[in-house]
């Protein structure tokens, strides 16, 4: 068995006590760490408290606001309903009414318009020969840019032969119904028609008549109401 000894004083280096003021500091710097650390967790703690309540409530939550959203869309529906219904009996003087039909899957809505006159299902398609669809093809796409962000898209309607299948003297009372929908959601509206210019002098803010010729295509600006009446 071997034992080994030191012959130096174990209370000096050289005969002096050191001083414990390194080891004070390192205790302060640990106490302080400590302190944080501990704040850390009683905030985790919390945080994981409030995440197990929500969790704990989170299929109340889902099913809440999925009620919800099925309420305010269908709320959304029957304005559709109500506003393009007023449409079709004003433009073409027709008992029509739009029933919209909305069924629910997976989360995600769909819609199926119908046409009602008098209690009987009409083909949105070839009701009034297609005027039907004239009118609601209007009014369904303002409603649907009505829901785009207007930072990212402008609210321009491009309406390329909208009139297509109505009867020329009722495609004055089309074009009053974009025009007013048109101020009111504050759109820039573009409709394009091989109808007679005067039928939109009563509401056109503006008319350009395109006429070919052999040369290529002459433009002529036509004077509306509204700019007479300036």
């Amino acid at each position: 068995m071997t034992e080994a000894f030191s012959n130096q004083d174990p209370t000096s280096s050289q005969g002096e006590l050191r001083s414990p003021i390194h080891l004070q500091r390192k205790c302060w710097e640990l106490a302080a760490v400590r302190k944080q650390k501990s704040k850390e967790a009683s905030q985790l703690a919390e945080q994981m408290q409030k995440t197990e309540t929500y969790i704990a409530i989170s299929e109340q939550v889902t099913e809440a606001l999925e009620t919800l959203s099925g309420q305010l869309f269908e709320q959304e529906l029957q304005l559709i309903q109500e506003k393009l219904t007023i449409a079709l009996q004003e433009v073409l003087e027709q008992p029509l009414k739009l029933k919209a039909v909305a069924e629910w899957k997976r989360n995600a809505a769909t819609v199926e318009f119908q046409i009602e006159r008098e209690g009987n299902i009409e083909d949105i398609m070839r009701g009034q020969g297609g005027s039907v669809a004239n009118v609601l093809s209007v009014g369904l796409r303002m409603f649907a840019l009505m829901t785009l962000d207007e930072s990212e898209h402008r609210r321009v309607l491009v309406l390329d032969e909208q009139d297509c299948w109505l009867r020329p003297d009722l495609v004055p009372r089309l074009v009053k119904i974009i025009h007013e929908a048109g101020q009111a959601l504050g759109f820039q509206i573009i409709m394009i028609s091989h109808h007679d210019p005067s039928t939109f002098e009563r509401y056109a803010d503006c008319i350009y008549q395109f006429t070919p010729t052999k040369d290529g295509v002459q433009t002529q600006r036509i004077e509306t109401d509204w700019q007479r009446d300036e």
